[in-house]
């Protein structure tokens, strides 16, 4: 097995029905899920200085951190998620 980090992409105020459309994902994948966080509240620290992070579309709103046998298993994992804008994958280099 290997590692894969899904980023969660995209804010919308959550409503009970997109609350259960996650739970549901997440019950639905809990044997693959490693670690998992919500994120809020962000900055952008730069050079120049730091930038408060919305809470919008572009928003990383979260990590989910899962076992897959493969890029294309944690593919299929990210494209069953009900996201709201995306879902970015990267494998885990160890």
């Amino acid at each position: 097995m290997k590692k894969f980090v899904l980023l969660t992409i995209g804010f919308t105020q959550p409503t009970p029905e997109i609350m259960e459309q996650w739970m549901k994902w997440f019950k639905s994948i809990e044997e693959k899920i490693i670690d998992q966080v919500g994120l809020r509240n962000g900055k952008e620290v730069t050079k120049k200085g730091t930038t408060k992070l919305h809470m919008d579309k572009e928003a990383i709103t979260g990590y989910i951190v899962i076992n897959a046998e493969n890029m294309d298993e944690a593919i299929q994992i990210a494209q069953s998620s009900p996201m709201i804008t995306s879902t970015k994958i990267y494998e885990v280099v160890t």
